[in-house]
C-alpha cells in the first residue's frame, strides 16, 4: 500500500515539474517574440545628406519613415538636395516616425534689399520681388513715430545669407491705454458703483455670495482684482455679500 502511494506520489511530482518546464519554456517564448516584435518597429535613420529630395524619400520609405521638409536654405548643394537631418543617421526610430530634413535652394544670387524705412507692404513686394521670404516680425511701440514702418532687419541690406528668410523689426499701432483697477472690496454695492463708473469700467456681472459676517450688499469680491492694470475696455466682475 505505502509503495503504491509512494509510486503515484512521483508520477504527480513528474506531472508538476513537466508542467512548470512547458509553461516556462511557453512563458520565454512568448516573451522572444514580444521583444522580436518590438525590435521590428526600430530602425536606423539612414544618412540622407547630400541626396535629392526624391531619393532622400525613398531611403526613408523603405525603412518605414516618413520625410518632413522643416526648412529650405541656400547652400552649395544643387536645389532640393538634403542640407541637414534630423535625427542624425544611425539614431533608433520607430516606424512611421518624422523625419525633418533641410533642402537646398542652391547657391544665394540676390542681395538683401534695403527695407529699413520703408512701410511692411512696401518691404513684403520688395522680399517678393528678390525672391526672399518674409521672417519673423518683432513689433515694438514708439510714440511719435509713424506705425507700420520697418526699423531693422537681419540680414542688412546687401548682404547675403544662408536662408532667404529676413526678420523685421516694426513700429507697431499706439498701445491702447492702460489703468489701474480700483480696489472696491469692502464697499457698499453703490459705492464700488460709482467707484468703477468714475474710472470708465462696466460691472459685466454681479454674483450673490452668502459669506458670513460680511453686511448684506457689501462687496467680497472682484475680477480684475484691484490693483491690476487693465485695459479701458475691461468688464468687472463683482461678488456681493446675500
Amino acid at each position: 500500500m505505502m509503495q503504491e502511494w509512494r509510486e503515484r506520489l512521483e508520477r504527480v511530482l513528474r506531472f508538476s515539474v513537466l508542467a512548470f518546464v512547458l509553461a516556462a519554456v511557453g512563458f520565454l517564448s512568448a516573451v522572444t517574440t514580444i521583444r522580436i516584435a518590438i525590435r521590428g518597429r526600430i530602425v536606423s535613420m539612414p544618412n540622407v545628406v547630400g541626396r535629392a529630395a526624391p531619393e532622400a524619400q525613398r531611403m526613408l520609405a523603405s525603412r518605414g519613415l516618413q520625410l518632413r521638409v522643416a526648412d529650405r536654405v541656400y547652400s552649395p548643394l544643387p536645389v532640393n538636395e538634403v542640407v541637414r537631418q534630423s535625427p542624425p543617421p544611425g539614431e533608433e526610430m520607430k516606424i512611421s516616425q518624422d523625419a525633418h530634413v533641410v533642402l537646398s535652394l542652391g547657391p544665394q544670387r540676390v542681395k538683401i534689399p534695403e527695407l529699413e524705412g520703408q512701410s511692411m507692404r512696401a518691404a513684403r513686394i520688395a522680399l517678393l520681388q528678390a525672391g526672399l521670404q518674409l521672417g519673423e516680425i518683432t513689433t515694438i511701440y514708439l510714440p511719435g513715430t509713424q506705425p507700420d514702418m520697418v526699423l531693422k532687419q537681419d540680414p542688412a541690406p546687401g548682404t547675403t545669407a544662408s536662408s532667404p528668410h529676413v526678420d523685421l523689426l516694426v513700429v507697431g499701432a499706439d498701445r491702447p491705454p492702460f489703468y489701474v483697477m480700483p480696489g472696491v472690496v469692502g464697499m457698499e454695492q453703490q459705492e464700488a458703483n460709482r467707484a468703477l463708473a468714475a474710472a470708465g469700467l462696466r460691472v459685466a456681472k454681479m454674483n450673490r455670495i452668502g459669506q458670513a459676517g460680511a453686511p448684506k450688499g457689501t462687496i467680497v469680491g472682484q475680477n480684475p482684482p484691484g490693483g491690476e492694470r487693465i485695459q479701458a475696455d475691461t468688464t468687472v466682475e463683482l461678488g456681493v455679500a446675500d
